[in-house]
């Protein structure tokens, strides 16, 4: 029996320990809500069906805003579903920032932006650069943040030490966040 990508990510995400949850643009702001701790921040959701107008996550925020925030939403280029990893581009909107410096970070992904495996993800890298429509670079992220250099296993050494993955799916008008 076949799956699909985002079977194939759901299963490869919860084998790391990290939240995952499939939703419809109708009830995205519902489960993002499920997902989010205040205060939040986060960056607008481009090239996605839905958007964070009307959640508690402040957009665009100050670099105050950002040091006292515990929730930071994103969203994701795309996600390879094989590895259970998120493809989060470094954009002039702090896409990047808001991504590492908070405690958990929330990532967005449309069920479409979901690739089966790294040649595929590869491919898109690609296809991104060739036509200068992706990020100058991107993080491949795979779970929290982890380190056990000094002994013991560490979660947030690096990053957040919390990772939850949204996956959008349905179609919906497109939305643009301001």
């Amino acid at each position: 029996m076949s799956t699909s990508p985002v079977d194939s990510l759901v299963s490869a995400v919860t084998a790391l320990d990290v939240p995952c949850e499939r939703t419809t643009p109708e009830q995205f702001e519902a489960t993002l809500a499920a997902h989010v701790e205040e205060p939040a921040v986060g960056v607008g959701l481009r090239d996605q069906s839905v958007s964070l107008d009307g959640t508690a996550v402040t957009v665009d925020p100050a670099p105050a805003a950002l040091k006292a925030a515990h929730t930071g939403v994103t969203p994701a280029a795309f996600a390879v579903a094989d590895y259970g990893s998120i493809v989060l581009p470094s954009t002039d909107d702090g896409a990047e920032l808001v991504s590492l410096f908070v405690d958990r970070h929330v990532a967005v992904v449309d069920a479409n932006d979901v690739v089966p495996g790294m040649e595929a993800a590869f491919e898109r890298f690609e296809e991104h650069v060739a036509d200068g429509a992706g990020a100058a670079s991107n993080i491949i992220a795979t779970g929290p943040s982890a380190t056990a250099d000094m002994g013991e296993l560490v979660l947030g050494a690096h990053g957040p030490s919390e990772v939850h993955v949204v996956v959008v799916e349905g179609d919906a008008a497109e939305v643009e966040d301001e």
